[in-house]
């Protein structure tokens, strides 16, 4: 496994939690905080919390492998489209499954999505950025 690899998972973990704690515990925060919504979150949610960091570090492990397996080295535009692919993949499933199951509101889960999606798009762009671009070959006449 390269340098990039371990690189890019290092840099995808740190940007998952900390874009996860700005999308859930800042942007959306006051939708998870809500009276209604207190009713339904476990009552030992936050000793629970370490659960997210080891799906950080499976999550990120994954979307970088994968990543590193596809990507062609064409830059910044191909890390955005791994991102938006990646992000239809986790974002809208996570978004739309949880508001399917439990009563949040519909706005909570639209947001959740976008935010979601904007995520993954991070996520993309930074890998495509440690990984590089892949100089074209030179075309002799």
């Amino acid at each position: 496994m390269s340098k990039k690899l371990w690189i890019g998972f290092i840099v995808v973990f740190i940007a998952m939690a900390v874009t996860g704690y700005i999308v859930h515990g800042v942007l959306l925060g006051s939708y998870w905080d809500s009276e209604e919504m207190s009713q339904i979150w476990r009552p030992d949610m936050d000793q629970k919390m370490w659960i997210y960091y080891i799906i950080y570090i499976f999550s990120a492990f994954f979307f970088v492998l994968i990543y590193s397996k596809w990507s062609k080295g064409k830059g910044i535009i191909e890390g955005i489209q791994y991102g938006v692919y990646t992000g239809f993949m986790m974002a809208l499933p996570a978004a739309y499954s949880t508001y399917a199951m439990i009563s949040i509101p519909y706005s909570a889960a639209l947001l959740w999505f976008i935010y979601g999606m904007i995520q993954y798009i991070i996520f993309g762009i930074l890998l495509a950025l440690i990984y590089g671009k892949k100089p074209q070959a030179e075309v002799k006449p």
